[in-house]
This record gives C-alpha cells, structure tokens and sequence, in this order.
C-alpha cells in the first residue's frame, strides 16, 4: 500500500494510491506542488508535470466521493469531492482515508502532494 498526504493548509488529509501501473507511476512524481480548482462543482483539478502510465488501466471509472484520479485524455489530477458518471478515459489512483472537507474550498488554492512518512 502506498499511503499519501494530501496537504492544503494547516489540514493534512491521508490517502491510500492503488498499487496498479498508473497509481505506482503517480507516486513516484511524489512530492508534487499543484494548484487545484473546482471543475464542474463536482471535483478538484489542476494539471500534471507528465502524463501517467495507465497501459493497463480499465477505459473507463465511475468515481465516487473521496476518488483520487487521473483523467487521462487531458493529464490532469481529478479529485471528486462528489460521485459522478461512469466516464471514458477516467483512471483511479486512490481514494482518500477519511473526511476531504478542506479540499471544498472557493477558487484555485495550493496543495502538496506527498508520500506518507
């Protein structure tokens, strides 16, 4: 297991990444510094240094609250804060531990993203 901390702030939120092809290629870009955003009212985005390995991965994901993903048509990091339709091209990464209540911020904010000590 891959554990993670997704840092916004003062609040530190734990993660579990998946251990397939995509999730072991996202960690090893750990530690990443993002600016995420609100995408739809439904998800955090913010874009990537490079794309991710997802070869193996399903073509499509029907992500559910707390999903880590990678959307890979565009590369970018996909965080739902609420469920959303199966769609083509959706990767899951993870999901969180627990309660995300600090991503369901206003605008673009800060985050960084790193592996678990």
């Amino acid at each position: 297991m891959m554990r993670i901390h997704v840092i916004l702030g003062d609040a530190v939120l734990p993660a579990t990444l998946d251990d397939t092809t995509a999730g072991r290629d996202f960690a090893a870009m750990l530690p990443l510094d993002l600016s995420l955003r609100d995408y739809h009212g439904i998800e955090k985005v913010a874009d990537l240094p490079r794309k991710l390995d997802t070869s193996d991965a399903p073509p499509s994901y029907k992500p559910e609250t707390g999903d880590i993903t990678l959307y890979a048509p565009w590369g970018n990091l996909a965080i739902f804060y609420k469920p959303f339709q199966e769609s083509r091209g959706l990767v899951r990464l993870g999901a969180f531990d627990g309660p995300i209540d600090a991503l369901l911020q206003d605008g673009a904010f800060p985050a960084r993203i790193e592996m678990a000590d």
